[in-house]
């Protein structure tokens, strides 16, 4: 019989509304499997860790990315998957992080929650924490279907690290315009195996340490030198930029001229596209070939979830910046296509 370790951190899931104020709050998870009675049926062990204090996922940071990743190297001997109960408001972060800190790994670690709390009438907690604990602990030929951090929401599986949630007020919450998603449920659970990465036969490696002095420069039309200045200039070692189409920026000198002081300084400049579909081609136009030649990072088709989480976990492994530029153009975990 599989065993399955849920760990829940929070999130609207594992909430219910105040009877007097009619505010959300959180509840343990004894409460989720009094609205979740069906879990017994399922034909699998279930073991649960609930964090001490739940949270928001709106305080989600990379001191809880490295208690989750310990968790989870805890009891990967001992579990055939894991499930994590989150708040859908930063999930494609911490799947787009855990993802880069769990190398070589060869089992499910589904993130999932709900748009409305698991006690609600019309919630759609119950079948996203059925289906992901499913998905968790789907096997042939005693392997894992699915040995990926990944993100199961409205009948869907997203590799984690290319989905972004797009929508607040909807059950289909996430997307990934740039990758196909991995499996789909309905009347049977269909898996996307070509899709599907498979892990080598190395043993898995969690890497903890993550370097949060990143900032985000978003461009737009009539972005001043002072704005770009303060953001360059700032005590940080690392840069996604924002920019338009398939990776293209104004080409006035001052710009350059900054990004190019900014990256001769030991910072690393990463180019992703405000675009949600689509890749950025650096050296395409004229208006990304200086980006090229002066040393930004090409993102290609990252996610900004992946291209944060990315910059904060290689800064964290390695001192030398062009070392960093050269791995963020990799594909590490599947997070990016190089065309």
């Amino acid at each position: 019989m599989s065993q399955i370790l849920i760990i829940y951190t929070g999130g609207t899931i594992g909430m219910m509304s105040d009877p007097i104020t009619k505010v959300l709050k959180p509840i343990n998870f004894e409460q989720i499997m009094d609205n979740v009675p069906e879990l017994e049926r399922l034909n699998c062990k279930i073991k649960v860790h609930s964090f001490d204090t739940v949270i928001d996922s709106s305080n989600m940071n990379p001191e809880i990315w490295g208690d989750l990743a310990r968790l989870i190297e805890k009891n990967y001997d001992t579990v055939d998957g894991f499930v994590v109960l989150h708040g859908s408001d930063t999930m494609s972060y911490s799947a787009s992080a855990l993802s880069f800190m769990l190398e070589n790994l060869a089992k499910p670690v589904i993130f999932t929650g709900s748009q409305l709390p698991i006690s609600a009438v019309r919630t759609d907690a119950k079948e996203n924490l059925m289906t992901a604990i499913e998905l968790a602990k789907a096997k042939k030929n005693d392997l894992a279907r699915v040995p990926e951090v990944c993100i199961y929401f409205d009948y869907k599986l997203f590799r984690g690290n290319r989905s972004f949630k797009y929508n607040s007020s909807k059950f289909e919450a996430f997307r990934s315009p740039n990758y196909p998603i991995l499996a789909e449920s309905g009347v049977h659970l269909k898996f996307s195996l070509n899709d599907i990465r498979q892990p080598s036969d190395a043993p898995m490696v969690v890497h903890n340490k993550f370097e949060s002095e990143v900032a985000v420069l978003k461009l737009y039309p009539g972005i001043s030198p002072k704005v770009v200045e303060t953001v360059l200039t700032s005590d940080v070692r690392g840069i996604v930029m924002e920019t338009f189409g398939a990776g293209n920026t104004t080409t006035d000198a001052w710009f350059i001229d900054l990004l190019k002081n900014a990256i001769d300084s030991g910072k690393v400049i990463l180019d992703i596209s405000q675009c949600k579909v689509g890749t950025v081609e650096l050296g395409r136009y004229e208006t990304s070939k200086q980006l090229k030649d002066i040393g930004v990072a090409n993102g290609y088709d990252m996610t900004f979830e992946a291209a944060v989480t990315k910059t904060m976990y290689l800064l964290g492994q390695y001192d030398d910046p062009k070392q960093v530029k050269e791995l963020l153009e990799q594909d590490l975990r599947g997070e990016l296509t190089v065309s």
